[in-house]
């Protein structure tokens, strides 16, 4: 059966430490600490006392930790060293932060370890696996950093610079396929001491990386994807984390109970100080014998999506051609949008009953959409999008026409206020559409913020920011004043929806009158 020793990276908060320690101890696991040696002695001494007498924990020889330096991984190594020379009958090493708490119980931990012999490690190739979203890339390894970003700004970039100008990359040391990715990890015993005699059999790696700017994100990864059989890592972090777009960890608090619960990670990070309530019910939940767990893993979405809502972006100033391309000042586009695409797609399906109008999918909103070959504008949605009066441009030439309807949803602002700016006549239909929960419950599904798995209390609390989100569209498009704006409704009746419909389309309203009577115009 497994046995977890856990390597505790920590260098504040020696109580959390303490409690940290003697919850994952009574479960009958054990922990190996490495207090930072730049903390002060006086907490790691009430830490070492405190714990003295357990004897599933033991210290690791500190080291004085920087971000982004070698250090860390020293600090790591000196944490892994100590728990394999004292806990001889560990079978797996789990790195966590002193931030970090589990979420799932002991026993779900290791039942999931005992049922597949393998190695928990984020490792993707380095230069194709587009991890790193912004700054240094192949800098971090083919040049030498010695001095510290955040400390010494000015001095890093010097030196960075320096050595481009004469020219001094290195090579990576040879045989070394380099990996990247979360610092968190869960390695076999095996693995552990394949890493530590990797290193005696290489030094030149390790000298290398001594060098190489964040290694904590590298080092790992690079050597055990090198020691261990492919087929033996599970190249996803056991670890949950989220973070900002300022590149920060993402925090946690008491309310996020039901949504980190339903990940499939055993310990997220990073916990706020101030959830205690959240602590408390994590740290009875890694002793509970029969808990169950519910997966989803609709966490990360979820966040991304409730936290995009508190900021109105802004796009980027028009580029020079764009302010210069124009659909045509004898152009007529007619513009519907509506959240429910089923509905907006039998209103468009239905015009050609009534109007010879060629009309357009959602080619703005899906990636694969039916479009004749435009010269390879049309192939990808972000081409679409960046490139859209060029595409709506083109389609009025090849189907050999000067009106055309288009079906756009109502969360591409830019995209309405960009055609209206157009020289060429611009209508707006708005359909308007009844959301129950029941939709909504649907649509989160359908868009990756929910699973059938999400738990009834997590989509109740989902449910109102959805309904929200939806409304703070249609308003911003009503607030906009776009000229030739319509609204139908699915609670007005046929008659009173044949009037705009007749005004958007220019037909008569005998014929809108049809159009709005077209059946199951609105059914879901």
């Amino acid at each position: 059966m497994a046995k977890i020793a856990y390597i505790l990276l920590c260098h504040k908060s020696p109580d959390a430490v303490i409690d940290q320690a003697r919850r994952l101890t009574a479960a009958g696991d054990c922990i190996s600490i490495h207090f930072d040696a730049r903390a002060p002695r006086a907490a790691y001494d009430r830490i070492r006392s405190a714990l003295k007498d357990n004897t599933g924990v033991t210290f690791a020889r500190r080291v004085k930790c920087g971000w982004g330096e070698w250090s860390l991984v020293a600090a790591t190594l000196s944490g892994l060293r100590a728990a394999l020379e004292v806990f001889t009958d560990a079978t797996h090493f789990y790195l966590l932060s002193g931030d970090c708490m589990a979420i799932k119980s002991a026993a779900y931990i290791h039942a999931v370890l005992d049922a597949r012999d393998v190695d928990h490690i984020e490792c993707v190739d380095y230069f194709t696996g587009n991890w790193i979203k912004t700054g240094l890339r192949e800098e971090r390894l083919i040049y030498r950093h010695f001095a510290n970003e955040r400390k010494h700004k000015r001095l890093f970039y010097a030196a960075l610079d320096l050595q481009k100008r004469l020219g001094l990359e290195r090579k990576i040391p040879d045989g070394l396929s380099m990996k990247i990715g979360s610092q968190w990890w869960c390695l076999r015993r095996r693995t552990a001491e394949a890493v530590l005699a990797f290193m005696r059999d290489r030094p030149d790696v390790v000298r290398f990386f001594r060098t190489t700017w964040i290694p904590d994100e590298t080092f790992f990864q690079t050597l055990v994807a090198h020691v261990a059989p492919t087929d033996e890592i599970v190249r996803r972090t056991p670890t949950f984390l989220m973070f900002t777009d300022y590149g920060m960890p993402a925090t946690f608090y008491n309310d996020h109970y039901d949504l980190l619960l339903g990940q499939q990670e055993f310990f997220a990070r990073k916990i706020s100080p101030e959830a205690s309530d959240l602590k408390a019910r994590l740290g009875e939940l890694y002793q509970a014998r029969e808990a169950t767990f519910r997966i989803s893993n609709e966490g990360r979405s979820v966040h991304a999506f409730l936290t995009s809502r508190g900021r109105v972006g802004q796009r980027f100033a028009p580029r020079f051609w764009e302010e210069g391309a124009t659909l045509g000042r004898d152009r007529e586009l007619m513009i519907v949008t509506c959240k429910k695409w089923h509905v907006a797609r039998r209103l468009v399906d239905a015009l050609s009953f009534v109007s010879n109008v060629p009309a357009l999918d959602y080619v703005f909103d899906e990636e694969n959409v039916a479009l004749p070959d435009l010269g390879g504008v049309e192939r990808s949605l972000a081409k679409r999008t960046r490139h859209r009066r060029a595409l709506m441009r083109l389609m009025y030439e090849h189907i050999g026409t000067d009106r055309l309807v288009v079906c756009l949803d109502p969360s591409n602002f830019d995209l309405l206020e960009d055609f209206h700016a157009d020289r060429c006549t611009t209508k707006l239909l708005e359909i308007e559409c009844s959301m129950t929960d029941a939709y909504l419950s649907g649509h989160a599904r359908r868009v990756g913020l929910a699973s059938d798995e999400t738990p009834e209390d997590t989509m109740s609390a989902l449910l109102p920011a959805i309904r929200n989100d939806i409304h703070s569209e249609t308003d911003r498009i009503r607030s906009a004043r776009f000229p030739g704006y319509h609204r139908i409704s699915e609670i007005s009746t046929p008659e009173e929806n044949a009037a705009p419909l007749a005004s958007f389309l220019s037909i008569s309203e005998d014929k809108a009158r049809d159009l709005a009577r077209t059946d199951h115009l609105f059914a879901d």
